[in-house]
């Protein structure tokens, strides 16, 4: 003979709506950590600026960038990027492009490859699967994009792309 636990749906239900509430305020907590880390770091390089690109000369090699350019570039990814996911906004697009800039980082930076950058290395990886799960499920519903949508709905649409397309071809025919 058996015994199964039963636990009543009366208990089961309320705390699964409990958690499924919860995943919002996790989305931002996660979107907030990750850009205090990125801000800090474009903070750091502001500081001292002629460092910065002594850094970007000899220690990080950007692949098809001048040192300086990867720089200025690099340092502004560093605040443009948080402020999309801390204001939710450009969801996985920017999710997106933020998660290929901590690759790049990683790729560039080649002290964390070696056993002295090992908990640089570790630092990035976690950051990276935090992104990528952001991009997976969402910035939430604490977000700009959660408003917009609910204000103005998807703004594209298989059928407005389909009628743009019919009325661009049917503009350049002549």
């Amino acid at each position: 003979m058996s015994h199964h636990i039963l636990i009543p749906a009366a208990i089961v239900r309320p705390i699964i709506k409990l958690v499924d509430r919860l995943k919002d305020v996790g989305s931002l907590v996660v979107r907030l950590w990750i850009a205090k880390i990125f801000i800090m770091s474009g903070l750091t390089k502001l500081a001292y600026w002629p460092g910065t690109i002594v850094l970007f000369k000899y220690q990080y090699t950007v692949p098809l960038m001048s040192p300086v350019f990867a720089a200025y570039i690099g340092t502004a990814a560093e605040f443009i990027f948080p402020v999309l996911l801390i204001l939710g906004l450009g969801g996985r697009l920017s999710i997106l492009a933020f998660f290929f800039y901590n690759v790049i980082c990683v790729i560039s930076f080649h002290f964390l490859w070696t056993p002295q950058g090992a908990a640089g290395f570790s630092d990035h990886i976690n950051w990276g699967l935090l992104l990528m799960m952001l991009f997976l499920y969402g910035s939430g519903r604490i977000s700009l994009d959660h408003l917009i949508h609910k204000r103005w709905g998807y703004l594209i649409h298989t059928s407005s792309w389909k009628a743009a397309k019919a009325q661009f071809h049917k503009q350049h025919r002549n």
